[in-house]
C-alpha cells in the first residue's frame, strides 16, 4: 500500500482515503458537544479523515465542526475524508438512499467521502434503531445484502458519496458481495476491530488479495463500559512489549499501536476527546518500527474481542429500561449490533 505525501492511499476505485482518521462513537456519559470539540481540534492538528455514523447520534455535531473549519479557512472540503455508515434498519433498496440524504442533511454536506454498511444484519424498518418485540427480543428483517449493495451503487452513481465499503464483514460476507452477478463496484473497505490483540491476519490477507482495504476501529482497545466488556480484559496501551518499543523509539504505546497497523497496510481510526491525545495520536509520520519491532507486536495477537457477549446478555434487558428514558438510542443500538455481532465476529478470524 503506497503511501502519498498527504498520508493517503488509493482504494480500488480510484479515490484515496487519509491512512488516519478520528474515530467520533462517544459514550453516553460524554456530551455531544465533546464530539464537536474533538472534530475541531482534530482538523487542526492534521486529521483529514473524519469518521462517523448515523448510529452515534452526533452527526450535527461534526457536520458543524466540519464545516466551521472550512469556513475558517483551515481546511477545504475536498481535503476532508467523511466516513458515513448505513444502519440497520434501512437495509431495504428503497431506503437506503433516503437514509444517506438523511446523514447529509444532518451534516449539512453536499456528498459524503466513503458510505458503508455499519453491520450484515437487518432490522426491522421504523422510527426504533433497535426495534424489540413484547419479548424483549429484536426484531430483524430479511433482506438480501446484494440488494443493499444495489442500491449503495445507486447512490454513488447519483454523486451523494464517492466510495462504497462494508463494516463488521466475515470473508463468507465479503464473498457474497464479491461474487454478486453483475457486481458494478466493489467495496472499497472493511471496517472491523483490530489492535495487537486481535490483529486479524488472516481477514487482512484476504481483503489484500482483493484489493480490499481493512480499516481498524478500536485500534487502540476500547472504551471499558460494563458490562459488555470485561473490566478484567488486558488494556493493549499497558502491554510491557508496547511499552518497550514505545519508550525506545520516545514514543507514547498509542503513538506505536497506530503506527503498526499503518505499516501492516491498514487505514486506522483513533478516538480521543482529549486535546493532547489527538495531537499525540497524530504524530505517527515521522518514525518507522524496525522490522523487529513489528514481528514483536505481531506476537501479542490472542484473538480478543473487548466485547464479552455472554456475560452481557444477561443484562441486554436491565440496559433497554434503565436507559430508555434517556431519550437517546445510542448505548442500547451499539451493544445490541455487537451482541448481535458475536458469531459474525468470531467468523472474522477465519
Amino acid at each position: 500500500m503506497a503511501l502519498s505525501k498527504s498520508h493517503r492511499v488509493t482504494m480500488n476505485d480510484g479515490n484515496t482515503i487519509p491512512v488516519l482518521g478520528l474515530g467520533t462513537y462517544a459514550p453516553r456519559s460524554v456530551p455531544k458537544s465533546e464530539g464537536e470539540m474533538a472534530t475541531k481540534v482534530a482538523i487542526e492538528v492534521g486529521f483529514r479523515h473524519i469518521d462517523g455514523a448515523f448510529l452515534y447520534e452526533n452527526e450535527k455535531e461534526v457536520g458543524q465542526a466540519i464545516r466551521a473549519k472550512i469556513a475558517d479557512g483551515t481546511v477545504t472540503r475536498k481535503d476532508i475524508f467523511y466516513t458515513g455508515k448505513l444502519w440497520n434498519t434501512y437495509h431495504r433498496p428503497e431506503l437506503v438512499r433516503p437514509a444517506l440524504e438523511e446523514t447529509l442533511k444532518n451534516l449539512q454536506l453536499d456528498y459524503i467521502d466513503l458510505y458503508i454498511i455499519h453491520c450484515p444484519m437487518s432490522f426491522k424498518p421504523g422510527k426504533d434503531m433497535i426495534p424489540f418485540d413484547e419479548n424483549q427480543k429484536v426484531i430483524s428483517d430479511s433482506v438480501d445484502l446484494r440488494d443493499t449493495w444495489e442500491a449503495m451503487e445507486k447512490c454513488k452513481d447519483a454523486g451523494l458519496v464517492k466510495s462504497i465499503g462494508v463494516s463488521n464483514f466475515n470473508r463468507r460476507q465479503l464473498e457474497m458481495i464479491l461474487n454478486k452477478p453483475g457486481l458494478k463496484y466493489k467495496p472499497v473497505c472493511n471496517q472491523v476491530e483490530c489492535h495487537p490483540y486481535l490483529n486479524q491476519s488472516k481477514l487482512l490477507e484476504f481483503c489484500k488479495s482483493n484489493d480490499i482495504i481493512l480499516v481498524a476501529y478500536s485500534s487502540l482497545g476500547t472504551h471499558r463500559e460494563a458490562p459488555w466488556v470485561d473490566q478484567n480484559s488486558p488494556i493493549v496501551l499497558e502491554d510491557p512489549v508496547l511499552g518497550a518499543i514505545a519508550k525506545k523509539h520516545n514514543r507514547t504505546p498509542a503513538q506505536v499501536a497506530i503506527r503498526y497497523q499503518i505499516q501492516r497496510g491498514l487505514v486506522v481510526l483513533a478516538k480521543s476527546f482529549t486535546e493532547k491525545r489527538i495531537k499525540e495520536n497524530f504524530q505517527v509520520f515521522d518514525f518507522q518500527l524496525t522490522p523487529e519491532d513489528m514481528k514483536a507486536i505481531d506476537g501479542l495477537n490472542k484473538n480478543l474481542r473487548y466485547l464479552i457477549f455472554k456475560q452481557a446478555v444477561g443484562q441486554t434487558t436491565r440496559l433497554i429500561q434503565d436507559h430508555s428514558a434517556g431519550g437517546s438510542h445510542s448505548f442500547r443500538s451499539l451493544f445490541v449490533c455487537h451482541l448481535l455481532l458475536a458469531p459474525v465476529s468470531t467468523a472474522m478470524l477465519i
